[in-house]
């Protein structure tokens, strides 16, 4: 059965949701392998307009694109290396290598490490053991200063400056410093404000969701101090 793209991004966001749900009940993100696969697939198929293959275990490959490329996906969130197996490799067009993060600071979130040609990736990544193998290192890329972004929004508190960049970024600085950890602060402006420290499925939230929540809050809050 074909999905519409509507049903992939739909199916996408519900995996995330339950993958969230696992953390919060206390499941490390290594031992969900089976959900991380299937959000894998389901990514790439909404950034290929693809199709899932007809098979759970498709020999070969996991999607199909809109321009009919018939996809291998590895995803990971730990491991340090995938492998693809050489027995069935002919019948690839594309290889994804796709990581899904949990940290403070995003939360969970889906990278892509690697999305090449077959013949690509052959020419690239040897043979391993009898598997062409890709170290997950590899497709690691460094962060980018946030020198050239904009502030999109932000809010005072005492001393405390909270502030949230155009990608979501959340810096507080406390009497103009700079402070390098958020998190801390951010709790204890929540606190003082009422600002809940958990979202919809009982997990905290992340950096960047308990700072957008203090934003509006403060926004508010200052709003109504201010004289008529």
């Amino acid at each position: 059965m074909s999905l519409s793209q509507t049903q992939v991004i739909q199916s996408l966001a519900e995996a995330l949701a339950w993958f969230e749900k696992e953390l919060g009940w206390g499941v490390a993100p290594a031992e969900l392998n089976h959900l991380t696969g299937r959000i894998g697939e389901l990514y790439a198929a909404m950034i290929t307009r693809g199709q899932m293959a007809l098979e759970t275990n498709q020999r070969g490959y996991d999607v199909i694109s809109a321009d009919n490329e018939r996809i291998s996906v590895k995803t990971v969130t730990s491991s340090v290396h995938v492998s693809f197996n050489p027995n069935t490799f002919d019948q690839v067009d594309r290889v994804m290598v796709l990581r899904v993060n949990v940290d403070e600071e995003d939360g969970v979130s889906v990278e892509t490490l690697l999305d090449c040609s077959a013949a690509e990736f052959l020419e690239k990544h040897g043979k391993d053991s009898g598997k062409h193998v890709f170290g997950t290192s590899a497709g690691s890329r460094p962060k980018q200063s946030l020198d050239n972004l904009q502030v999109s929004d932000e809010a005072r508190w005492g001393d405390h400056l909270v502030r949230q960049f155009e990608n979501g970024t959340i810096q507080v600085l406390i009497s103009g410093n700079l402070q390098q950890m958020a998190k801390p602060h951010l709790r204890e402006i929540a606190a003082e404000i009422g600002v809940d420290l958990l979202n919809s499925n009982s997990r905290a939230k992340n950096t960047r969701q308990l700072g957008a929540d203090i934003i509006k809050v403060l926004q508010v809050k200052n709003e109504k101090r201010l004289p008529e």
